[in-house]
């Protein structure tokens, strides 16, 4: 994902795409501070699960502002947010759909042979396993407190 993100850059920077430019170069930017306060707490570098989660965050980020810009009426604004949305989607994968979240959740329980409220850990542990930021795990919480309730 690394250097899928700065081929991106670097492809954007000889295009003389600024808003791409500026967004991969931003993401970048964000991961070296990451690794760089991983080498201050002795571990390595960030791997592929902490970069998808870092992107995760920002476009969370970014879907919030966007919808503040919208409200306030600031479409100039809004219309910047919505692009850098839209490329740092290209680098992330494909979330789930509901059906495809509820099968997943339903062969998680399956498989860790989960029966009550108190395996509800060991059946988001599997999830963030198999499907490692292509599920939105604040709302598949409640989907599993309720099939295993």
């Amino acid at each position: 994902m690394r250097e899928t993100i700065s081929e991106g850059y670097k492809a954007a920077m000889k295009a003389g795409d600024k808003r791409r430019t500026a967004t991969l170069r931003s993401i970048n930017a964000a991961i070296k501070d990451k690794d760089i306060e991983a080498r201050g707490q002795g571990r390595q570098a960030l791997g592929e699960g902490e970069i998808l989660a870092l992107m995760q965050k920002m476009i969370k980020q970014r879907e919030e502002s966007l919808g503040i810009y919208e409200k306030a009426g600031r479409e100039d604004l809004a219309s910047v947010e919505r692009e850098e949305l839209a490329i740092l989607n290209e680098f992330v994968p494909r979330g789930l759909s509901e059906a495809e979240v509820e099968a997943a959740i339903l062969a998680a329980i399956a498989a860790t042979g989960a029966s009550g409220g108190k395996d509800m850990g060991k059946v988001i542990a599997a999830l963030k396993a198999e499907y490692p930021g292509r599920i939105d795990f604040g709302k598949a919480s409640a989907r599993v407190k309720a099939a295993l309730g």
